[in-house]
C-alpha cells in the first residue's frame, strides 16, 4: 500500500469490488481544481497510518466513464468508500483532511 493507485474500467472489478480492505476511490478529472486540491492529502493518508487499513485509488472519470455512471457520480471530486464489494459511504467535494479521514475510518468500524 501506500500510493494512490489508478485504476480504469477494465481494472475496477479486481481492484476495488475483489478488495480485501476497504479502497476509497477518488473520482476526479484532470480539469477539476478541487481535485488537485484533495490529492495531496490523500496521498498523505494513503502513506500514512492508514495505510495498511485502507487501499485508496483514483479514477478519471473523463477517462473511465463507464463507473462514473455505475455509480451515478455527477460531481467531481466524489470519494467513496468500497466495503465488501460495495458502496459505503460518499462524500461529495473537497473535504478537509480530518473529514477524509473519517469517512475512511467510518468504514473500519466493525459495526
Amino acid at each position: 500500500m501506500g500510493a494512490i493507485q489508478p485504476v480504469s474500467d477494465k481494472t475496477f472489478e479486481v481492484d476495488v469490488l475483489k478488495s480485501d480492505i476497504p479502497v476509497l476511490v477518488d473520482f476526479w478529472a484532470e480539469w477539476c481544481q478541487p481535485c488537485r486540491k484533495i490529492e495531496t492529502m490523500l496521498n498523505e493518508i494513503a502513506a500514512g497510518e492508514l495505510a495498511d487499513k485502507v487501499k485508496i485509488v483514483k479514477v478519471d472519470i473523463d477517462s473511465n466513464p463507464e463507473i462514473a455512471r455505475a455509480y451515478q457520480v455527477l460531481s467531481v471530486p466524489t470519494l467513496t468508500v468500497f466495503k465488501g464489494g460495495e458502496p459505503f459511504r460518499s462524500e461529495v467535494g473537497a473535504k478537509p483532511k480530518s473529514a477524509l479521514v473519517r469517512l475512511i475510518e467510518s468504514a473500519l468500524d466493525p459495526a
